[in-house]
Parts: structure tokens; sequence; C-alpha cells
């Protein structure tokens, strides 16, 4: 329960550094942070799956670009779902999807530490 709530929070904290890093994004709170962690998650987990599979033809003619597109059309549908969190178009959604992916391997990197399984 405790490394739940820890990557909950550090997933936050990477939306709200994203949203400091990329121009045309804001968040309000925190708290906005906190809600749009999950939503990422569940969009992640259900909406881009769909997405990727009924673009498929695209991807293919297009040897996988096609995917940058989908993460931007899923970083985009979570700032139109989150109350708070603010995506001003395509570009920023594009640019988003990046900064985040980075700064939440770099947070989780950081995390984990060492190899022994235990937290900061």
């Amino acid at each position: 329960m405790v490394e739940f709530l820890v990557t909950w929070l550090v997933s936050a904290l990477a939306v709200l550094l994203t949203a400091w890093v990329v121009p045309g994004l804001t968040i309000a709170s925190f708290t906005a942070a906190l809600i749009a962690a999950p939503i990422f998650g569940i969009v992640n987990a259900v909406v881009k799956p769909l997405l990727v599979l009924f673009t498929l033809p695209l991807t293919i003619l297009s040897l996988g670009l096609f995917l940058l597109v989908v993460n931007a059309i899923a970083f985009g549908l979570v700032g139109y779902i989150t109350p708070g969190f603010n995506v001003s178009g395509f570009f920023p959604a594009l640019f988003g999807s990046f900064v985040l992916s980075i700064v939440s391997s770099i947070l989780n990197s950081l995390l984990k530490g060492d190899d022994s399984g235990t937290m900061l």
C-alpha cells in the first residue's frame, strides 16, 4: 500500500514538472496533479490500446510514427477529463507526452535506487 501511494505521488510530481516545463500545459494545483495521475493510468490502460488497435493500418504505413499522434491524443484526453489540467493544443500534448515519459522514467529510477527492492 505504501509503494502504491509513493508511486501515485511520484506520478503526480511528474505531471507537475511536465506542466512546468512544457508551454501550453497548465495545472491549477497539486490536487489536480493527484487527480491527473490515475487518469493517465486509466487512459493508458484502456483507451490507448483501443486507439492503437483502430489506427493499426496508419501505424504500419507510417512505420510506427503514428503512435506519436496516438500518445498526443491520449495526453489531450487526460487534459480534457481532468479538472484543473489544461492542454492547449496538439503540439503541447505531443511534447507533454515526451516530457512526461522522460520525467517519469527519471523519477522512477531515482525512487528505485538500488536493485535490492527497497525504496528510498
